[in-house]
C-alpha cells in the first residue's frame, strides 16, 4: 500500500495519533469471511455507492487486499453494480478486532484477464473458487448480494482511510492518499 500524503488524528478524548505502520500491518493481514474470525463475530464489509436519484445504497460485500487495493464482484444487473457505472465513487466499510476501517475510493471494472486471474487465485486461497469467463467471474456459489453470474470484478485504490481503534489506546485517525486518476 503506498504511504499517505497527509494524516490527521480525530480523536477528541487525548488518545494518540494511530501509527499508520500499525494500520497497514492490519490491512494486510487480510479479512476472512469465516465465523469467529474478526470484529464482532467474523470479518464483514459493507460497500455504500450513491444511487441515481443522490440516496445512498449499502450492501454487503466479499472483499480482497491486494497490494494495496481491495477488490470485490457484483452482478452487472445489481443496484452497486449500476451505480458504480453511473458514479465510480463509493465507500468500503469494514469491522475487525484492532480497527474499524473506514475507506473512501472510485470502484472501476476490472477487465485485464491477468489481473483477473491473479484476483480469482487470491479468492482461492480464502475458499471460493472463480473461473475467470471473459471479463467476468463465474462460480458454483457467491453471496446473495452478487446476484447472478457472472460477476464482475471491481477494484479501489483508496483515496482516504479512516481508522477507528477498537481496542487501547483506541483514538480515531485520517490519511488521505495522492487521488487516484480516474481510468476508462
Amino acid at each position: 500500500m503506498k504511504e499517505p500524503i497527509s494524516k490527521k488524528n480525530l480523536d477528541g478524548y487525548g488518545a494518540p495519533l494511530i501509527p499508520w505502520e500499525k494500520v497497514r500491518k492490519r490491512l494486510h493481514e487480510g479479512f476472512t469471511q469465516a465465523p469467529k474470525t474478526g470484529g464482532p463475530d467474523r470479518h464483514t464489509a459493507w460497500l455504500a455507492t450513491v444511487r441515481p436519484d443522490g440516496r445512498p445504497h449499502v450492501m454487503p460485500v466479499g472483499i480482497l487486499l491486494i497490494d494495496g487495493t481491495f477488490y470485490f464482484t457484483s452482478g452487472p444487473k445489481t443496484r452497486k453494480a449500476k451505480n458504480l457505472t453511473r458514479n465510480p465513487n463509493c465507500v468500503i466499510t469494514l469491522a475487525t478486532h484492532d480497527f474499524d476501517f473506514v475507506v473512501e475510493g472510485a470502484a472501476l471494472k476490472v477487465v485485464d484477464p491477468a489481473k483477473l486471474r491473479q484476483i480469482a487465485d487470491a479468492y482461492a486461497k480464502q475458499g471460493w473458487e472463480p473461473t475467470v469467463v471473459k471479463s467476468a467471474f463465474t462460480a458454483k456459489y457467491s453471496a446473495p448480494s452478487a446476484g447472478p453470474p457472472p460477476w464482475e470484478v471491481y477494484e479501489m485504490r483508496p483515496d482516504t482511510i479512516f481508522a477507528l481503534g477498537t481496542s487501547e489506546p483506541f483514538g480515531a485517525t485520517r490519511w488521505h492518499f495522492q487521488k487516484n486518476a480516474r481510468r476508462k
